[in-house]
């Protein structure tokens, strides 16, 4: 089969391009539309500017009866939406009309800004309902659908982005698509508007049926291929690791960490995997690229300075003006790798944003259950009561005088760089470029004086921003995000010695247990009281790795097996037993046209790179090698592409470093009533950067007890005559035991 790529017809190309929309920018009515009365009860507030005179909305459509914030922001435009499901199909079937599928999620400014020109224009959506199936899709609920149409996009154009907009035949084929587009001939750029485009793709459906057809099913096939890619038939080497490490140095920006060049997201150097380089190789250079990344991160503009918690992304290179949504998923990686940082380096700035971002997460983002909400928005009304990206978080100096002391005032804009040309929109942004010590020593304070006085001004800054209207908090409960969080909390809560947060890293798994788990089958999203759309890959794998995290944080046995037990449903529903590794879809899923097996990581690491280092460490705990053999298989699955771009495979990295490495499995067995007699073992864990390990606390006596059942590692390993005694073993060797923390510390870390 050739490697090539198959592009659309070349006759229904031309006639796209003449709009002016061969290429397009990456951003983030029926006669009959009906006038429902809205569920959600007479106090809602429609998000339309089309309204009665009562404030009741003028139009009510299908998604009304949606659970999705994202939906449910569109309820009342004047478009006639559809949920993706049967109805739709059997509409644009029977009427023999393309599908208008639009795909975003309800933080995503510039789906506002569409939602705002196109969707709530009457000629616009007059015309759509008209000669469109249009269909409304939240990406958060349905990865599945949004990756098959973003494949599509960025065949088409190269790029993507949302919102992502895409024309389907009746047969859910694609055949043209793209990201925001503006309303009217001449907006913002381009020659040719919304509403051309929509004639023009109306008029070459009626006219070229044979081309559109050809080039869907053409598409279609260039989608499949790009999904789920043929397996290679070896394990990566060891090299792969040096090639990964060359290329993170070849992209990296010495002045500001992360990747050279605008926007700078988060996840584009993989930082974890630097750290771990390290530590196997001493490349000195790999840390300092990690570490000088964390701190650019920490002290620039994408980091929230007054309530804590990260932006989603740097629209510059210097990691100073964010897009200002906040993404959860965002959160919990970055606090992973923050305490890790804190691990390798000892150095408290990591310790402090890790527990600022997770307090941030506590007060903001957490459901009366215990879970946790999806994200904030970019957009925030002004005092004028207009919409404006980032106005909730950003200043003036004048606000400063008003808010704060004198002197505090003007060590706040010192010290937070709230001065000279305005960073956004003429407003500023509290970022650090100063060193700590040397504002301290400007203004003759003791560094544990200026640190007192910087806390305090947060403080009174972020009591001073409630008073503003904050931004839309999307209230969805994504299984797969919040078991990304639930880990950052356990791992944190370990690493710290925190109990309030591995507490709320185990309220959070109980209740995902709750209110997702139903039948032994677990689903995407909780929202408006129930569960909503069977669980994709990551959902299960993030679950899988949480509650592996849950058991190393508390040591509870409870929490391994169901590890054990969900895995056995991903197995089950997910795996591909012939060629290795896992789909997204679950075997029973609904049919799309195409089933995606994941392997590059994108915002979030891809559900087969966490699935692989989950079964490494379910081997290294209980020596099952059915783990190994599937970690195995999954590793030759993906190693073709691999080879070919392993910067693309960051998470995975991590999992192929621990398969390669000489991992260390720890069992501290205990003498009945001795546990706070593990506290200097516990310690050096604490302390330690050992990434690749698994640890087991486990009862002392002789006696065989359930943990020891399931954790094989621990069998035959006793406290004897001592209250507490230490093994470590590397691939099942093991050494003498152990009854000195000190040597404890120097078998762990060689």
């Amino acid at each position: 089969m050739s490697d090539k790529v198959l592009a659309p017809d070349s006759k229904v190309i031309s006639y796209f391009s003449v709009a002016g929309f061969s290429r397009t920018r990456s951003h983030h009515m029926s006669n009959e539309t009906r006038h429902l009365r809205h569920p959600k009860g007479e106090t809602h507030m429609p998000r339309t500017k089309h309204l009665n005179s009562d404030g009741s909305p003028m139009f009510t459509n299908r998604l009304s009866h949606e659970t999705s914030p994202y939906l449910l922001q569109h309820a009342h435009n004047p478009v006639d939406w559809f949920s993706w499901g049967e109805e739709a199909m059997i509409e644009a079937k029977k009427l023999n009309r393309p599908l208008f599928v639009s795909i975003g999620y309800a933080t995503c400014h510039w789906c506002h800004v569409m939602e705002e020109e196109s969707f709530e224009d009457l000629e616009i959506a007059e015309y759509i309902n008209n000669h469109f199936i249009p269909v409304k899709v939240d990406r958060e609920e349905r990865p599945d659908i949004d990756a098959i149409y973003m494949g599509a996009v960025q065949l088409l154009n190269g790029n993507g982005g949302w919102p992502l907009n895409v024309f389907l035949t009746p047969q859910c084929k694609p055949f043209f698509g793209g990201t925001y587009f503006p309303a009217r001939d001449g907006d913002r750029g381009p020659s040719a508007g919304f509403l051309t485009l929509l004639r023009r793709i109306r008029e070459a459906f009626d006219e070229h049926p044979d081309s559109i057809e050809k080039s869907s099913e053409e598409l279609t096939q260039a989608i499949r291929k790009m999904l789920a890619p043929l397996p290679g038939s070896e394990i990566p080497s060891p090299i792969i690791l040096k090639r990964a490490a060359d290329l993170f140095k070849h992209i990296y920006d010495p002045a500001h960490g992360g990747m050279k060049g605008a926007p700078k997201f988060p996840s584009t150097l993989a930082v974890r995997f630097l750290m771990r380089c390290h530590r196997r190789t001493g490349d000195s250079h790999c840390l300092a690229m990690a570490l000088h990344t964390l701190r650019c991160m920490a002290q620039g503009g994408i980091y929230d300075q007054i309530g804590g918690g990260f932006h989603r992304y740097s629209t510059d290179e210097a990691w100073l003006v964010p897009h200002f949504e906040k993404m959860l998923y965002d959160n919990a990686l970055l606090a992973t790798a923050y305490i890790e940082a804190y691990q390798i380096s000892g150095d408290k700035i990591f310790k402090r944003i890790t527990e600022e971002i997770l307090d941030y997460v506590l007060k903001e983002m957490r459901s009366p259950d215990g879970l946790f909400y999806s994200a904030t928005d970019a957009d925030s009304v002004t005092d004028s009561g207009e919409k404006e990206e980032g106005f909730f978080f950003t200043w003036m100096p004048e606000e400063l005088d008003l808010i704060l002391d004198k002197d505090l005032a003007e060590l706040a804009k010192s010290y937070f760089s709230i001065t000279g040309k305005p960073h956004f929109e003429g407003r500023y942004i509290a970022h650090i470029n100063r060193d700590e010590q040397g504002v301290a020593d400007e203004e003759k304070l003791s560094i544990d004086e200026f640190r007192n006085k910087i806390t305090q001004i947060k403080e009174t800054l972020c009591l001073e921003r409630l008073k503003r209207e904050k931004p839309l908090t999307d209230t969805k409960i994504i299984t797969a995000w919040n078991s990304l969080m639930i880990s950052a909390f356990a791992r944190a809560g370990f690493v710290l010695d925190r109990p309030d947060y591995t507490a709320a890293a185990e309220k959070a798994a109980k209740s995902l247990f709750e209110k997702v788990l139903v039948k032994n089958r677990l689903f995407r999203t909780f929202q408006g009281g129930k569960p909503r759309h069977w669980g994709c890959l990551d959902d299960h794998a993030f679950f899988v790795q949480s509650l592996i995290d849950l058991y190393e944080s508390t040591f509870e046995q409870g929490w391994l097996k169901q590890a054990i037990d969900m895995d056995d449903i991903l197995g089950t529903y997910f795996e591909d037993k012939d060629c290795g590794g896992y789909f997204m879809t679950a075997s029973d899923h609904e049919a799309l046209i195409a089933r995606e097996k994941p392997g590059h990581d994108n915002a979030t690491p891809s559900g087969n790179s966490v699935q692989a280092l989950n079964l490494l460490r379910l081997h290294s705990l209980t020596g099952n090698p059915m783990y190994l053999n599937r970690a195995e298989k999954t590793f030759k699955a993906f190693s073709h592409h691999m080879e070919q771009s392993p910067h693309a495979f960051g998470d995975m990295l991590l999992a192929v470093d621990y398969y390669h490495d000489l991992s260390k499995e720890i069992v501290i067995a205990v003498r009945e009533g001795s546990f706070e007699k593990t506290g200097s073992y516990l310690d050096v864990l604490r302390r330690s950067f050992v990434p690749n390990k698994v640890v087991a606390v486990v009862n002392g006596t002789e006696e065989p007890d359930n943990c020891k059942t399931i954790v094989s590692i621990a069998l035959g390993k006793t406290s004897g005559e001592h209250d507490v005694v230490a093994y470590v073993c590397e691939k099942g060797q093991c050494g003498l035991p152990c009854t000195d923390p000190l040597e404890f510390e120097k078998r762990i870390m060689t």
